[in-house]
């Protein structure tokens, strides 16, 4: 009991801390701040109580023209006017949208020098109460069903998101080093999720030591055949966007290395893990297990594990380009074509990368994982004690390692 005492408050200790990271992070400042809000604009949301759709046409499968809007506006200083409000459709389906009376958008108001409205532009539809909605009900189902371990991952959820968005972000628009920023966010997040959910423990070190490892040889693999693929970063979304917006001087394509290592980092601490916690629980079950048979106790885990994890990475990244896939096939483009092009060469780098690091990751972990549990000692098992031992004096040796453990 002492020890489980103990072992509450350093994770009470632990908890506390990383809240007041969490609090920091999220009132530090990025030195963007002034371009994404100025004192001259607005943001509030609306609702539409008019559309007039006369001027929208329609192209083919597209619809162009312009939409006017009547909207009423739902908080902010201006609460409760109606405004008119423009949508102008530009021909691109993945940034056109069409309101209709009854839908919620968000709204950008252009005030003049003395505050009054100028301009309402309908900015796109208001999500962000569904997804504060989402939000509070992952939280209330992990909290609710992990405990005190699910309030610990769900900690380590918002670490990281503030972490990428206040830390790493701003780092890479700054031109820093985009591998050695991110190796170096990754690890640090690594070793926050893995230490917070597993507390100060041997099994968190060991989960953290295996998955360093894996993501390190991710990192080296993905700025290798980055280069030797001829993949440009320009394959990444809004890529170009980011080019004209006056960032040309950016390395895109060590940031798509980054990107391919940060996004395998997350199913490389799982298997970490995974495998650091089953080799704990079967050295804590055998005490006198020799150091290469918790090795090869690990291994077997790995394997099991690697499987079904290798499958998942593939499923997550194959989502992604799943309509690139149904537009090659539907086009007759030969298999060979397809492979060798630019955006899927690309996604199969993501893919193979990443797998080698989960691969990697479980032998990795073993090594770490028997060399800490057991110091590193090759034990004779205590069957193999002499016979002319006496019996009682057998069965105190055997006792031994384990009140030693204690």
């Amino acid at each position: 009991m002492p020890r489980v005492k103990s072992h509450f408050k350093r994770d009470v200790i632990l908890v506390s801390v990383f809240c007041l990271f969490c609090l920091a992070l999220f009132y530090l400042p990025t030195g963007f701040e002034p371009q994404q809000q100025t004192s001259d604009s607005l943001r509030c949301e609306g609702r539409i109580v008019e559309a007039d759709n006369t001027d929208l046409q329609k192209v083919g499968i597209i619809t162009v023209g312009h939409q006017a809007l009547k909207v009423k506006l739902l908080d902010g200083p201006f609460q409760d006017q109606v405004l008119e409000a423009d949508n102008t459709l530009v021909g691109r389906m993945d940034l056109d949208k069409i309101y209709r009376e009854g839908d919620s958008t968000l709204v950008v108001l252009t005030l003049d020098g003395d505050g009054n409205i100028k301009f309402a532009n309908a900015q796109d539809h208001y999500r962000i109460g569904l997804e504060l909605t989402l939000l509070v009900l992952f939280a209330v189902l992990l909290v609710g069903f992990g405990g005190w371990t699910g309030l610990k991952a769900l900690l380590s959820f918002l670490f990281t998101g503030l972490m990428i968005w206040k830390v790493l972000v701003p780092l890479l628009l700054k031109s820093y080093d985009p591998i050695l920023i991110s190796l170096g966010v990754v690890s640090l997040l690594t070793a926050a999720i893995i230490f917070l959910v597993a507390g100060l423990t041997k099994r968190g070190l060991v989960a953290f030591l295996g998955a360093f490892l894996g993501i390190l040889t991710s990192a080296v693999l993905a700025y290798y055949f980055t280069n030797e693929f001829r993949v440009h970063a320009a394959v990444m979304p809004f890529a170009e966007t980011l080019l004209y917006a006056g960032y040309a001087h950016l390395n895109l394509t060590e940031i798509f290395s980054a990107a391919v290592f940060i996004a395998a980092s997350g199913a490389v601490m799982d298997l970490a893990m995974d495998v650091s916690a089953s080799l704990d629980e079967v050295v804590s079950k055998k005490p006198d297990i020799r150091t290469l048979e918790a090795v090869r106790s690990g291994f077997s885990v790995g394997r099991s594990v690697v499987g079904t994890m290798t499958t998942t990475l593939l499923l997550a990244y194959s989502g992604g380009y799943i309509t690139l896939l149904m537009a090659f096939m539907a086009k007759g483009i030969p298999l060979t074509n397809m492979v060798n092009l630019l955006y899927v060469s690309a996604e199969i780098l993501k893919t193979l990368v990443g797998s080698f690091g989960l691969v990697l990751v479980a032998p990795f972990t073993a090594i770490i994982g028997a060399l800490v549990y057991t110091k590193g000692s090759a034990r004779v098992p205590h069957a193999a004690a002499s016979p002319s031992e006496p019996a009682l004096s057998r069965q105190n040796s055997a006792k031994l390692p384990i009140s030693a453990s204690m």
